[in-house]
């Protein structure tokens, strides 16, 4: 057995045995958990400690955002729904019937991704529903951004093992 041969096969620039691949799945999943429905979560922590100007400015991105994440849901809601659906169905097709190793790697991305961003609408809903005083909109974003890094673990665990399993598969040859 040749060892470098076997160190350049597991060390190699696709997709599931690059350092840029994990350090890039790392920080989309950091980004995700820390803006909470597009307000930065020091702000809410800030907000929720001082109260004051530092609270009412909270709301107001929260207002904003929500607002925002809810026209562009109504306006192409259904155009985006659809070609989410055309790449995932694409992707899922090219890496797991066609073994295109980078397209297995976007779709365990994008799943994921696409999953949180249902959960943030369905958030933002609930929100300009209730209408909440800052005491409940804290709740609603805490809670959000638990849901966030619940759902972000559960895409790294499976994005890693399923890498790992590829990459042992690959080095082995099967």
């Amino acid at each position: 057995m040749d060892w470098s041969n076997v160190l350049f096969q597991v060390i190699d620039l696709r997709s599931f045995s690059s350092v840029w691949y994990w350090i890039m799945l790392a920080v989309t999943w950091s980004s995700v958990s820390y803006y909470v429905l597009g307000v930065p979560f020091d702000m809410i922590t800030r907000a929720r400690r001082s109260g004051g100007q530092t609270e009412d400015d909270m709301v107001d991105l929260v207002r904003i955002n929500v607002n925002r994440l809810l026209g562009i849901a109504g306006s192409a809601g259904l155009a985006l729904t659809a070609f989410l659906c055309f790449l995932l169905t694409t992707l899922a097709l090219l890496g797991f019937v066609y073994d295109v190793e980078m397209a297995q790697a976007i779709f365990l991305l994008t799943l994921p991704l696409s999953i949180a961003f249902a959960v943030t609408l369905a958030s933002a809903r609930r929100i300009r529903a209730a209408d909440p005083e800052p005491a409940q909109l804290y709740a609603m974003l805490l809670r959000h951004r638990l849901w966030m890094q619940v759902i972000g673990m559960t895409a790294i665990f499976v994005t890693a093992m399923y890498g790992m399993i590829h990459v042992l598969a690959t080095v082995r040859g099967l």
